[in-house]
């Protein structure tokens, strides 16, 4: 018997199923038809095998075999929502069909415990994340990385999320409200994440940072959570619901007082503006999914209408900005991150020959689809070092995992940054220059 099936059968499902007209001009935008050309690696495949399933001609080993494969290759970039002139939902389609391959495929004991360890037990905590950061922080130190990466030892799945490890800053954030510089236009409520607030936590502090210069002081809700991305896109549909009911519970209380929810991370806001959604069938919470979801603002969308301090400090480095798939094709934030890089003095901001192409990160992908996910980083590396970039500039946690990831395995010489980090070592440079030596 097939788990769930019914997911894939209601009139609403096949209403959003009939929108794709077949046309293909999904193709070229998506990432695995460009790896390898199958017609059932593409949207337009994807979706002919959701049809097989709505109208029953999959059985359980259909599920379990090439249905399960193919939708486990989709990225969810949504580059193809982007490309698609019918508006086909394609993100709600494929988490739907994500929901019914995990309900009904083989897990192995290694990959249960990596889940239980990595998705269950830390992510959902953000405080047994930086406990685990500084247990990194000393694995680093000490030099057991470099061992451990020149020996070479590590199972694939362990070998995948080891390579992502960043260098670690652990600064991590304060549990009182930072006050506004100067004169105060309102506060905002911050979501930190949580592998953002762990391994990536300079991003986080750089955004509050700026968001103080701006204006306006920063509430960080100590009761918020994982957004629930990595769930979905492993297809736990009721962890992803508990985690969004926990946020929703955590920032509504100061709803009234403030002006946006910000954040930082292109798959994290858009998973948060997507609570709706995910819990509309929901009587007690359909309603503060709605609220919640209308203060959420990605941190470029809101500066851009936003900045009070034009950032004056010199940063004389050629960058290119390498879109987060989720920002730009599921939020349709684009223009910002480039408009704000324009302001930077000396920053000659120029473009990839494929910018809104995937880097291979996808949330989870670049673990448990690791092959395809470096051929995919490889060819983003390959545009970067074309239009010798010395900065690659981002604006979401993963593909800043990924992108610091391929930079080091291709040995390129190129730094890589949130845009708020830019952004505030250009304030930071500013305020250097403004200071004398003597009272520094």
């Amino acid at each position: 018997m097939i788990q769930d099936i019914a997911l894939l059968r209601s009139p609403e499902y096949q209403k959003k199923l009939a929108q794709c007209i077949h046309c293909g001009l999904c193709l070229q935008a998506c990432p695995t038809y460009l790896q390898f050309g199958t017609e059932m690696d593409t949207p337009r495949g994807r979706i002919a095998l959701m049809r097989a399933a709505y109208d029953g001609r999959l059985e359980l080993e259909d599920i379990q075999a090439g249905f399960s494969q193919h939708i486990n290759l989709c990225l969810a970039c949504r580059s193809c929502e982007t490309a698609c002139p019918s508006g086909v939902q394609y993100g709600t389609l494929v988490d739907s069909a994500r929901v019914v391959v995990e309900r009904n495929r083989r897990i192995s004991p290694s990959e249960r415990l990596l889940r239980w360890l990595g998705i269950g037990m830390l992510m959902p905590y953000i405080g047994r994340i930086r406990w685990a950061a500084r247990c990194l922080k000393l694995y680093q130190v000490v030099g057991l990385q470099r061992l451990v990466r020149w020996l070479n030892f590590l199972p694939p799945a362990l070998k995948a999320m080891e390579g992502q490890l960043p260098p670690l800053n652990l600064q991590f954030a304060s549990k009182k409200p930072l006050d506004a510089t100067g004169t105060e236009h309102g506060k905002v409520l911050f979501f930190t994440g949580c592998i953002q607030e762990g391994f990536l936590s300079q991003v986080n502090r750089a955004t509050e940072r700026i968001l103080q210069r701006n204006g306006y002081s920063v509430i960080i809700p100590p009761g918020q959570t994982c957004c629930g991305a990595a769930h979905l896109h492993l297809g736990d549909l009721d962890a992803a619901r508990e985690l969004a009911r926990k946020n929703i519970d955590s920032f509504l209380d100061y709803g009234d007082h403030v002006v946006a929810l910000i954040s930082n991370a292109g798959g994290c806001g858009l998973s948060l503006k997507e609570y709706p959604h995910l819990l509309a069938g929901d009587p007690v919470y359909a309603d503060k999914a709605r609220r919640f979801a209308g203060m959420v603002q990605d941190i470029n969308e809101f500066l851009v209408g936003n900045l009070k301090l034009h950032p004056t400090g010199a940063v004389p480095k050629r960058a290119v900005y390498s879109d987060s798939c989720h920002l730009r094709h599921g939020q349709k934030v684009v223009k910002q991150p480039r408009e704000l890089l324009k302001l930077i003095p000396g920053l000659e901001l120029v473009e990839l020959e494929a910018p809104d192409q995937c880097c291979g990160s996808a949330g989870v992908y670049n673990i448990s689809q690791a092959e395809t996910a470096e051929r995919i980083l490889n060819a983003k590396m390959m545009d970067i070092a074309a239009v010798g970039a010395e900065l690659v500039v981002t604006t979401n946690t993963g593909c800043h995992l990924q992108l610091l990831a391929g930079v080091r395995r291709a040995g390129l010489r190129v730094q890589v940054m949130h845009v708020v980090e830019v952004l505030d070592l250009s304030y930071h440079r500013a305020e250097e220059r403004e200071t004398p030596d003597d009272k520094r």
